[in-house]
């Protein structure tokens, strides 16, 4: 049995996941088709194929996908983001400033809002959306190099403007995009891949 089960909607996911935890035995499941078709809403039929797959593991899972999250969260999985939800909170608890969450796909904005609103709990979500759509084509055109400038250059013109704890980049895709803003910014950037897989494979995690 594995150490961990991924579920991706991008193959590039496979390689960015696998060098966080060099030293697990991971599971990697990959289907893009999944998110294409949920973008116009997950209905029944796309439902039961995930569980079909989903009962077919053993072990527990991680899905790095936000838009699948609460779906395969209700079958029992972790959703990437959520540990990073949990701190995101905390330090705007903490700092008593809104929380800065950038995303590009339009299906993941209820998902990702809704996910950092939970991790509040009682508390009021101070919550400012950036959506970034115009950058999402250069991911989907593999060329994540550009994708994560792009995006660090947006969310700096943000924060120039306005004060945060801290920015959430909602989707583990935009992870390489913390590393570029924190040469330009002394406040949190928090992305989901590193912080769920040292909650959830923290003997394993190197470095």
């Amino acid at each position: 049995m594995a150490d961990l089960t991924l579920i991706h909607t991008a193959e590039v996911h496979v390689a960015t996941f696998a060098a966080l935890a060099p030293e697990a035995d991971l599971c990697h499941v990959v289907r893009p088709d999944w998110l294409a078709r949920a973008q116009t809403g997950i209905g029944a039929d796309l439902t039961a194929e995930i569980s079909a797959e989903f009962k077919a593991v053993t072990g527990p899972v991680l899905c790095t996908c936000t838009t699948l999250g609460p779906t395969v969260e209700a079958m029992g999985a972790t959703r990437v983001d959520w540990p990073m939800m949990q701190i995101a909170a905390q330090h705007a608890i903490t700092a008593q400033k809104p929380v800065l969450m950038a995303y590009c796909l339009a299906s993941t904005a209820e998902p990702s809002s809704a996910l950092l609103r939970r991790a509040f709990g009682e508390r009021h979500a101070d919550i400012t959306e950036l959506a970034l759509p115009q950058h999402w084509p250069l991911f989907e055109a593999g060329n994540s190099t550009a994708f994560c400038a792009a995006l660090a250059e947006s969310i700096a013109i943000e924060l120039a403007q306005n004060d945060y704890a801290c920015v959430v980049l909602a989707q583990a895709s935009m992870a390489g995009t913390a590393a570029i803003l924190a040469q330009q910014v002394a406040l949190p950037v928090l992305a989901s891949p590193q912080i769920a897989m040292q909650a959830l494979l923290a003997p394993q995690i190197l470095g």
